[in-house]
């Protein structure tokens, strides 16, 4: 049975006792691999790197296309409209056409919409008609592909629900063109084109992930192959720097909405001692699709030898009333930190009562109290006048229960 909360105890609901887990996400060696990652359900599908081309966005207005540019194509935004598609010289190209790159801040922002105008309906590899609701192609690119050989390429138009391009070599021979319909990928972020094997279906439901961890393009400053983590639309993160990871608040800072806030520089490279390092006093935040807030640490990375990510991942703050009252229990202290030497508890647990213990980090008990007559929703105080600011644990036990619930007294 779910029960009913009321508003000052539903505000108090916001820091659950779970313990941290240590994970480890391999990309495979050569970071070969993709993997989409969800916070609660851990792994959710791999895709090798090598299996698509371009990206096709799926939902709203922006129409990203992605290139696979990680893999080792090359784009270039030539200056040619798609009417001069037939008469395409690539004679100074290197020397003077602007290289493109997907945004690493942005799922919403490709290569081929690089160039935007102040024309509100430019989408940069075509313009957006209000009569038609037609995206019609305006641009010509030109892509190095993992193998070397190069080609042109235009972006038809989105008519439909259907992505319609061309590509050929940039002499004009062996033209083939290509479609990618969105009604056949929906709920998810991208549908994917391969020019080899045509379309490919390899990212889950936007819904079902948070993170993927892949190679990508970042801008170290210039633009790069980096390896690292980059979140889902819609779950925002933190970064915390210079304060150490076991005192880390994520109320104490905005989350941000850009893609990259975990990004790869979690880890440098040595290049005296050729070995990782990473920052003793980072911490991120995420918050995942349903709300809740994890806390992360990046502790290790395999290298390219390997493509292993080891992180440690720990939920501090649910939002889901329905999973916090089910049978294991609600056990949440509020505020935090703790003031005037009082520590407010929200339980709802399956025991009528509770050995209650208060240790300081070196494991000494501060406080130790049974509470009684916990039947149903209920608030108890436990009195730490006296006890000396700093990171404590108190640890809740009963038969067939053990909870442990981190404290900062002020």
């Amino acid at each position: 049975m779910i029960r009913t909360l009321t508003p000052v105890l539903l505000l108090a609901l916001a820091l659950p006792a779970t313990a941290q887990n240590t994970v480890t996400v391999s990309t495979a060696a050569g970071n070969a691999e993709q993997v989409w990652y969800s916070l609660q359900n851990g792994e959710v599908a791999t895709a090798a790197l090598a299996d698509w081309d371009l990206a096709f966005e799926i939902a709203g207005f922006t129409a990203s296309i992605r290139v696979n540019t990680q893999k080792g194509m090359r784009v270039f935004k030539a200056p040619y409209a798609v009417q001069d598609w037939a008469s395409l010289d690539t004679t100074g190209m290197l020397a003077t056409w602007k290289e493109v790159h997907d945004s690493d801040t942005s799922w919403s922002h490709g290569a081929l919409n690089d160039g935007l105008t102040s024309n509100e309906f430019d989408l940069g590899w075509g313009v957006y008609n209000q009569v038609t609701h037609i995206v019609a192609g305006d641009s010509v690119f030109v892509l190095q592909l993992a193998n070397g050989d190069w080609k042109k390429l235009r972006i038809d138009g989105l008519a439909t629900g259907t992505y319609a391009f061309t590509w050929a070599n940039v002499d004009g021979s062996d033209e083939q063109s290509g479609s990618l319909n969105k009604g056949a990928f929906m709920g998810k972020n991208f549908g994917y084109y391969s020019f080899a094997n045509g379309v490919a279906d390899l990212e889950p439901l936007s819904a079902d992930w948070d993170m993927v961890f892949t190679k990508f393009i970042g801008y170290v400053p210039s633009a790069y192959p980096v390896a690292g983590v980059l979140q889902n639309k819609d779950v925002p993160a933190l970064q915390i720097d210079g304060v150490p990871t076991d005192q880390a608040d994520w109320t104490s800072a905005p989350f941000d909405s850009v893609i990259n806030v975990i990004g790869s520089d979690w880890k440098t490279f040595n290049m005296q001692t050729f070995q990782y390092e990473y920052p003793a006093d980072r911490t991120y935040f995420v918050k995942d699709r349903s709300g809740n807030v994890w806390k992360l640490i990046f502790t290790e990375y395999g290298g390219s030898a390997t493509g292993d990510m080891t992180f440690t991942q720990e939920l501090v703050s649910a939002t889901s009333v329905d999973e916090l009252t089910a049978d294991r229990g609600v056990v949440t202290v509020y505020p935090m930190p703790v003031q005037n030497g009082l520590a407010n508890l929200v339980l709802d647990v399956p025991v009528q009562q509770l050995d209650v213990t208060v240790h300081d980090l070196g494991g000494r008990v501060v406080r130790q109290e049974r509470l009684g007559g916990l039947d149903g929703l209920v608030q108890r105080t436990i009195d730490l006048a006296g006890t000396p600011a700093g990171l404590y644990v108190m640890r809740l036990q009963a038969p067939g229960f053990d909870r442990s619930v981190r404290l900062v007294v002020e």
